[in-house]
This record gives structure tokens, sequence and C-alpha cells, in this order.
């Protein structure tokens, strides 16, 4: 499963009081491992900034003035996005925005005709009811370190919604069997593979008992309820076999 975990900073709060797109920073994930590939760019909106945007992502109209228009590098964005599902925090107004400038650049579609959304927001408010549920908050639930993010960015964010997540959604992303696993990028790279004895003790087989089990279903029940739909590991449960 390919996933792109997106986020964008803009000049204001509503598209329709013509409030642009100034940055879009996207991480993609395949198979819940980080693949560095990922995508930034700010953007010349044509218009000034709100002074209280300026004061939550520090972007000025002076930085922008010889960045790229939307129109500019739109194609590049349609291409890395598709067919992707998109990982979204409070999705709407990022989707709002997104639509709003293929709308102004004659494009033809809209974000719901190229992807799929996952709305994390609408996740954790099912998972934490009642409790703060931004991005700060969740790092603090989590215990994800966000001590870079004095202001808002939306790389840097959407480096953190990809850690939260997977937290969110099971933790262990991926399997080291030894040797150093690099950078710590979410990419585990094996070094090297020791191999067992030929003559080595039969291994015992501990299978899960009845209570096991239901914990097991219980947990996958929990985590396609936050997600709205089957868990990968459902989904790979029921998936033929060649």
């Amino acid at each position: 499963m390919r996933q792109i975990i997106l986020d964008t900073e803009t000049t204001g709060l509503e598209p329709k009081e013509g409030h642009r797109i100034i940055e879009i920073g996207c991480v993609e994930m395949v198979d819940r491992k980080l693949t560095g590939n990922n995508f930034h760019q700010y953007l010349q909106p044509d218009r000034k900034i709100d002074a209280g945007a300026i004061e939550v992502h520090g972007i000025s109209n002076e930085f922008l003035a010889d960045k790229a228009r939307f129109a500019d590098i739109v194609e590049d964005f349609i291409c890395y996005v598709k067919g992707a599902e998109l990982v979204i925090h409070n999705a709407p107004f990022d989707v709002g925005f997104i639509n709003h400038e293929l709308r102004l650049c004659e494009y033809g579609k809209q974000v719901s005709d190229l992807c799929s959304v996952l709305d994390t927001l609408t996740m954790a408010r099912k998972m934490h009811a009642g409790q703060k549920n931004n991005l700060d908050a969740l790092c603090r639930r989590y215990e994800i370190d966000n001590t870079q993010r004095e202001l808002h960015g939306a790389l840097l964010d959407a480096e953190i919604l990809a850690d939260v997540y997977l937290a969110m959604t099971g933790g262990q992303v991926t399997l080291s069997l030894g040797g150093d696993t690099g950078s710590g990028s979410g990419v585990g790279q094996v070094e090297q593979i020791r191999r067992c004895a030929e003559d080595r003790p039969r291994l015992r087989i501990i299978r899960a008992d009845s209570e096991e089990i239901a914990q097991h279903q219980a947990r996958l029940e929990a985590i396609g309820k936050a997600l709205g739909g089957p868990s990968v590991w459902e989904q790979l449960e029921k998936k033929p076999s060649c």
C-alpha cells in the first residue's frame, strides 16, 4: 500500500476568501515503511499572507517572491500523489485548498478523482474522544519528539504526522534481523544474516491460546474501527493464496 502523508501551509484560513497554498510537504510511505521519496515545494501565492498566518508558520511574502506558482508544479504534484492514499490531519482543510488550486489552474480534476483520503484527526477523535487531538497533543500522547516544531512547516509536520500515524495504527513498522538499521528513516536495512547450524535442535512451536487469539482479534477490530475499514493484517488474511 502506498500512502502519502501530506500537509500544507496557506496565506489564511479560507480559500473562498481568495487564500492560497504557499507550501506543500509530502512524505511517502510504502507498506508502512518510509521511503525517503518526499515532495516539498514553496509557492508564490500572488497575494499577501495574513499576519495571523505568518505567526503560525513564519513564511514571509518576501521569501515567496521568487518561488514557483502552483500551476508550474501541478503536473509534478499530481504525478507524485496519483493513486496513493493521502494521510492528512484535518483533511477537509488541506483537500479544500488543493481543490481550490486545481480549479484555479483549470486542471479538470479534484483530489477525490486522484486519491483516497484518510483523516487522522477523525481517527484520533474516535480513539481519544473528549481529549485534545491536535498534532502536538498526539505527539505528547505517543511520546513522539516534536521539539523542532517551533513553527508550523508543511514538510516537518508531514514527517511528524507519519510517526504519529504509525504509532496510532500499530507501532512497530520495521523488522530488524540484526546489524545497524541505518539512519533511522523507518526503512530497515539488514546488514548481515547469520545462518543457523543445520544440526540445531528442532524449535519448539508455542501456539496462541484462546485468550491470546481473542485479544489479538480485539486489537485488530480496534484498529479497523479507528481506520474506518479493515487493517492491513486483516486484508492480508483475507487475500487468497497463490
